[in-house]
């Protein structure tokens, strides 16, 4: 039981590292175009910070539960434990990035953000990868 417990805090902790990645990567993003940093223009980092929030938008929007929080809920039903953690790291993991708001806000926060970041795709565009010839 102890091993589906750890899992289930590993996916919060995974969960948070994504919600951290599309949030901080856009102020990131922000702030090397303010200082016209070369690596805010890498196409991947753009493309997948882009496909990220996109990913978030597209469940809120279809009413789907994130993967990871059916894995997470999933692995603590297997540990025996309620579906909302009690212990430290899992607690403050969830308070952080979990809020009890009616839906059609969070819609609108994700389609407000996915616009913002489309939009500083646009502003400052990331370079296109470059194929080799042989």
């Amino acid at each position: 039981m102890m091993g589906w417990r750890l899992l289930a805090d590993a996916v919060v902790l995974a969960h948070a590292a994504y919600v951290a990645f599309v949030v901080f990567g856009f102020i990131a993003i922000l702030v090397g175009a303010a200082l016209d940093a070369r690596w805010v223009r890498s196409f991947w980092f753009r493309v997948l910070h882009l496909a990220a929030i996109g990913l978030v938008l597209l469940e809120a929007l279809l009413g789907v539960i994130c993967p990871l929080t059916w894995l997470e809920d999933a692995l603590r039903v297997r540990a025996g434990q309620a579906i909302y953690p009690a212990d430290f790291i899992a607690y403050w993991t969830h308070r952080l990035i979990f809020f009890a708001w009616a839906p059609w806000v969070f819609v609108a926060l994700y389609a407000g953000f996915t616009i913002a970041v489309a939009a500083a795709f646009w502003l400052v565009p990331p370079r296109t990868p470059h194929r080799q010839r042989k």
